[in-house]
């Protein structure tokens, strides 16, 4: 089984900060990429960053400039710090995790975090 923990969501003012964190846990394999979705009210899930194996990233043009990915690989940890925040980035972030094993690959997803930007 695997685990993806995130932490880190929030109120926060527009303008603000937070920095979310998803820790993987269980069996865990070659992790591949690792991500961030979003999913407003009435909206489809959209992919924010993503960060590969090798730390190469990957942004929306909405967050760019204003969102960070990284990675700690030691620590099976994805982070989103997200800067300058605006109403229109309110919605449940979800962590997602892919993993190779035996030449096929899996695809995990957290449980989401809330994240309200206030104006």
């Amino acid at each position: 089984q695997v685990q993806l923990v995130e932490s880190g969501g929030g109120l926060v003012q527009a303008g603000g900060s937070l920095r979310l964190s998803c820790a993987v846990s269980g069996t865990i394999f070659n992790i591949n990429i690792m991500g961030w979705y979003r999913q407003a009210p009435g909206k489809q899930r959209e992919l924010v960053a993503a960060i590969s194996s090798g730390g190469s990233t990957n942004y929306a043009d909405s967050v760019k400039g204003r969102f960070t990915i990284s990675r700690d690989n030691a620590k099976n940890t994805v982070y989103l710090q997200m800067n300058s925040l605006k109403p229109e980035d309110t919605a449940v972030y979800y962590c997602n995790v892919h993993m190779i094993r035996l030449g096929y690959e899996y695809s995990y997803w957290g449980q989401g975090t809330q994240v309200t930007v206030s104006s």
